[in-house]
């Protein structure tokens, strides 16, 4: 290997399986060339250029750690000879662009630099199975959310209520950075691609800002808009009595959120043993057993009236017999 290292050709050294998967290991890495990400076949795959690919393992860029076991390519015919070999070993595959993040596969299987390659070999599998472990395990703990501590369960409620109310404000951000700046004719976006679903995670946080300008013929809706905002801003300053209630209440909702008072109308007792199993009480016994009695005591009350009423009829129909 180390005469492979110092002269031999690197074309060589990768005719070996084994050596090429290798050789992918390191491209699919974390220290390999950027790639791309987009949709094919209703999948999410990884891209690249030929030419970006060649260009970076003949002089990959600085500070990369080239792997001390694995040749480096001193020819850029070297280089496209490996990238031939990923390509009929079906490491990759050449694909062309539909539209802006879609791929479809290529009728044409040879490697070339100015066309698009996909990458079909995954690398290696154990950060794919640790992630797999740790959705499974933070599953399995979602669904034991019943019998969590009741710190834990605070903890979670503060967390998921600070990330809404996170989101909230961006988004809100967002909004009015867009509407200040498209009444001057300029359309601006904080983050544009963070709600792009064909995106990566990372990616949907670049760029950090876009301005463009505003097609023509929004003119008259612009001052539609400046005219409707600022006339809403003039409404908040001339009557402060009824905007500042309006923000009294914002900040008693999110204090309430905080508190948790919004969730249900059940008394802080019950909810404290919402986990515990609902058993009666001997007080509840007594009680229930004191009004079983009540309400045989009425019943005996009834009858009994209703005897002594059967028994007054009765001893008229005999008095009117007698009279007869």
């Amino acid at each position: 290997m180390a005469s492979a290292t110092n002269g031999s050709s690197a074309k060589e050294f990768y005719e070996d399986d084994k050596h090429l998967m290798k050789l992918c290991d390191f491209l699919r890495s974390s220290e390999g060339p950027p790639v791309r990400e987009a949709i094919e076949m209703d999948k999410r795959v990884y891209y690249i250029k030929g030419e970006k690919l060649v260009n970076f393992m003949v002089e990959p860029k600085k500070g990369t750690k080239w792997p001390k076991e694995l040749p480096k390519f001193r020819s850029r015919p070297d280089a496209i000879a490996v990238c031939k070999e990923l390509c009929s070993q079906q490491f990759m595959h050449r694909s062309e662009k539909v539209a802006k993040g879609e791929l479809e596969v290529s009728r044409v299987r040879d490697f070339d630099e100015s066309a698009y390659f996909t990458w079909i070999y995954e690398g290696n599998k154990k950060y794919t199975h640790f992630m797999t472990t740790c959705l499974i395990i933070g599953f399995l703990c979602c669904t034991c959310f019943p019998i969590w501590p009741n710190f834990l369960k605070v903890f979670v409620w503060y967390m998921s209520v600070s990330l809404l109310i996170f989101v909230f404000f961006l988004v809100t951000l967002r909004a009015l950075l867009f509407l200040f700046i498209w009444i001057i004719g300029y359309e601006c976006w904080l983050l544009p691609n963070l709600f792009d679903e064909s995106l990566g995670f990372c990616e949907s946080f670049v760029p950090f800002i876009s301005i463009e300008r505003t097609k023509d013929g929004q003119l008259a809706y612009r001052i539609g808009v400046f005219v409707a905002f600022f006339s809403f801003c003039y409404w908040a300053v001339t009557q402060p009595s009824e905007f500042d209630g309006f923000v009294k209440g914002q900040g008693d909702f999110i204090k309430d959120l905080y508190a948790g008072t919004l969730l249900s109308d059940m008394s802080q007792k019950d909810k404290e043993n919402i986990d515990k199993p609902k058993m009666p009480s001997l007080e509840d016994l007594l009680k229930k057993l004191d009004s079983e009695d009540e309400e045989e005591k009425e019943l005996s009350e009834e009858e009994a009236a209703e005897a002594l009423l059967n028994s007054l009829v009765e001893d008229e129909e005999d008095i009117e017999d007698d009279e007869e």
